[in-house]
Parts: structure tokens; C-alpha cells; sequence
């Protein structure tokens, strides 16, 4: 299988679903690192989700997954970081083409809408699914532009 690296980090809300993921990742060869948090114990999900997004803004990581409660407030905290395409998905479909279609680097998901197996399949298929390129680089590189434009006014 594959020696990518992928981070990982969740609230005490997804910190269950988290620990399942772990494990299926490692059994599927993925380098991974953990960001936290590592119990039940409240927290604030910026904290994990800035982690995580920063291993992708400064490519020291190929591909992230964040899990939250809902997965919206990782969401939008990871998409604040330059060269970050996060996906909040609650199915396989949407993980294929937000990797397909928009590239994305970031999967997030809400484990109160995400159970164990469903998730596995998310990320098996999200891991697995290449960015179709074509029409949709122009896309992203459209994405990219605007990113710089609202970096540097």
C-alpha cells in the first residue's frame, strides 16, 4: 500500500472516531500523525485544526483528516491557511469528488453524522481517488489567485 503521510487531529467530540481512523490508517501502511487531542476531555477544535492545516500549507504532509462534532468548525478554521482545499463529507460520493473534482487535501468529517464504517469507507475512497486535472485545474488555479489576492491586497 502507500507511505503517505497523513495528519490527523479531532476535538473531544470526534477524539473517539479519531482513534478508530488511526488504527484502520496504519493497518492500510499510511504514515500518520496524530495532532490530538488524545481523550474526551473539552477542548477547543482551532487548536487540533490549525495543526493539521498547517502540515498541508507547509507540505510537511501530503493529505489531512480533521473530525469534529459536526466537522463545520474544522472546516472553516482549516480553509483559512494558504493551499488548504478542505471537505466536510458525509458520504463517499462527495469524498470522491471533492478529491476528483476540486482536489481537495483536507478531509473533515462530523462524527455525529459519521459512523466507524461509514467513515472507513470515506477514507478509503477519499485516500484512494486521484484529482482528475483538466477543467478542473483551471478551477483550482482560480482558487489559488484568489488566495493570493486576499493574502496581499
Amino acid at each position: 500500500m502507500s507511505l503517505e503521510k497523513i495528519t490527523i487531529g479531532s476535538d473531544h467530540g470526534g477524539f473517539l472516531l479519531k482513534a478508530k481512523i488511526v488504527k484502520f490508517l496504519k493497518t492500510k501502511k499510511y504514515s500518520v500523525r496524530d495532532f490530538g487531542t488524545f481523550s474526551e476531555e473539552s477542548m477547543d477544535y482551532p487548536d487540533t485544526a490549525f495543526k493539521v492545516a498547517q502540515s498541508i500549507s507547509n507540505k510537511t504532509a501530503a493529505r489531512g483528516i480533521l473530525i469534529c462534532k459536526t466537522g463545520i468548525g474544522n472546516c472553516i478554521v482549516a480553509n483559512k491557511l494558504k493551499g488548504v482545499r478542505a471537505a466536510l463529507c458525509r458520504d463517499v460520493e462527495t469524498a470522491r469528488l471533492s478529491r476528483a473534482h476540486n482536489d481537495a487535501n483536507i478531509l473533515v468529517l462530523g462524527a455525529l453524522f459519521v459512523d466507524e464504517k461509514l467513515a472507513k469507507k470515506i477514507c478509503a475512497v477519499w485516500l484512494k481517488t486521484p484529482f482528475e486535472g483538466g477543467r478542473h485545474s483551471r478551477r483550482i488555479k482560480k482558487i489559488e489567485r484568489i488566495e493570493e489576492l486576499c493574502l496581499n491586497p
